[in-house]
C-alpha cells in the first residue's frame, strides 16, 4: 500500500483508541492529521476562554513545519504506537 492509503487506514484505526489516551497524544494525532490533510494552520487562534479549540490549535501549529508526507508518515507511526500500548493489533 502507498502512503496516503496507509495514512487513510491508520486515520480509521485512529477512531478505535480506548478512553484511556492521554490529551497529550490525542492533540499530537490531531495536529499531524490537520498538517496532512490541510497543511499549515489557516485560522486565526481561538481565544483564552475556548481552552480545547485553543490546545488544538496550538497543538497543529507545532507541526506546521513538516511536508504532508512527513505528517502522514509521523501520524501512521503514532497511531501505531498508541495502538499497540492500548493491546489492540496494529
Amino acid at each position: 500500500m502507498g502512503l496516503q492509503e496507509d495514512f487513510e487506514l491508520y486515520a480509521s484505526k485512529a477512531k478505535n483508541l480506548p478512553d484511556t489516551t492521554t490529551n497529550e497524544n490525542l492533540l499530537i494525532i490531531y495536529a499531524l492529521y490537520k498538517q496532512a490533510t490541510v497543511g499549515p494552520v489557516n485560522i486565526a487562534r481561538p481565544g483564552m476562554f475556548n481552552m480545547r479549540e485553543r490546545a488544538k490549535w496550538d497543538a497543529w501549529k507545532a507541526v506546521e513545519g513538516k511536508s504532508k508526507e512527513e505528517a502522514m508518515s509521523d501520524y501512521i507511526t503514532k497511531v501505531k504506537q498508541l495502538l499497540e500500548e492500548a493491546g489492540v493489533l496494529a
